[in-house]
């Protein structure tokens, strides 16, 4: 048994997931986070590192108490909620409940309070700015409490202005925290933070698979602006995708295409910062039972997102970041 798990739930929901080995990641940070150090991890999306620390959080939950234990930050909603579902899956095993909550925009606020008055939670997750709220403005959710603080897309946090945030909310929590942060890149920004809260970080640096051992194949085609919409359609029938994830640069562009896809006949779906929360959630879901071909997407809402069965990417307009 390659994957040394300690306690029999987690060693269940991890098999029922059809985990064989542990990942590159998993294997570096397991070990660390159990003994309760601070982590640095670098790496990118997709490389098993949300179960690199949910495996040791829950390892070391205590479930005797009904404090509050690990708060886990996600920038964006659908990252968090990509988080909580993992989280749930395994807490699912345990003969006893774990209180696994989940706070970000667009819920229903005086629930979450009313609840709070009751009861804290075993494992927060959510976004920054909410997390805030509750803590910090709310004073209801008792982020003191935390034995673990994990911030995960820290440079994706820092872009989109989370970082006040989350250095408020770490800023409450006790001295011998252990704090994991995970990140697709270090940047210079990030530096001064880390160094404020960390205490001799173990870092694990997961290089980037070689993109070319992926077997993408890149095609650039040539036009005049006026016919790209003409030719985005033609080019679709031709590849006739599993599922297409089309890039635009813009919420205004990305709802200029998919309603001119759409007036086409053609299975598409669009995701943008500007589409309200909950709407958002609903489209997530379908895309993921598998229900569109096509999805049109701008920004930072599709960052990072698990989608299965994409064959094909289209930037319908060059990334301004690349």
């Amino acid at each position: 048994d390659t994957m040394n798990i300690h306690k029999k739930y987690i060693e269940n929901a991890v098999q029922k997931l059809g985990f064989k080995a542990f990942t590159e990641i998993q294997e570096k940070v397991i070990p660390v986070a159990r003994k309760g150090e601070d982590i640095i991890g670098c790496s990118q999306t997709g490389s098993g590192k949300t179960h690199a620390f949910l495996i040791p959080i829950f390892e070391n939950l205590d479930l005797s108490s009904d404090a509050l234990e690990v708060v886990i930050t996600s920038p964006t909603r659908e990252l968090a909620n990509q988080i909580y579902r993992f989280a749930k899956q395994i807490a699912e095993e345990s003969d006893l409940p774990i209180d696994i909550r989940q706070y970000t925009g667009g819920s229903n606020r005086n629930k979450e309070l009313e609840r709070l008055e009751k009861s804290q939670p075993k494992i927060v997750i959510g976004t920054p700015g909410k997390i805030r709220d509750l803590a910090i403005k709310e004073r209801k959710l008792n982020v003191y409490q935390a034995k673990t603080f994990v911030i995960d897309e820290a440079d994706m946090a820092m872009d989109i202005g989370f970082l006040e945030d989350i250095d408020l909310i770490a800023g409450l929590m006790s001295k011998d925290l252990q704090m994991m942060v995970f990140s697709a890149t270090i940047p210079e920004k990030l530096k001064p933070f880390l160094r404020k809260y960390m205490n001799k970080p173990f870092e694990v640096y997961i290089k980037p698979k070689e993109l070319s051992s992926l077997n993408i194949e890149h095609i650039f085609i040539p036009i005049k602006s006026k016919e790209k919409k003409t030719i985005l359609h033609s080019l679709l029938q031709v590849i006739n995708p599993y599922i297409a994830i089309i890039f635009c640069n813009t919420k205004e562009s990305a709802d200029e295409v998919s309603t001119e896809l759409y007036n086409r006949g053609m299975n598409v779906t669009k995701i943008h910062g500007g589409i309200p929360a909950r709407e958002r959630s609903r489209v997530m879901k379908q895309v993921n039972n598998g229900d569109f071909q096509y999805i049109v997407a701008s920004d930072i809402a599709s960052r990072g997102i698990d989608i299965d069965g994409v064959s094909h990417v289209i930037n319908y307009e060059l990334p301004k970041d690349m």
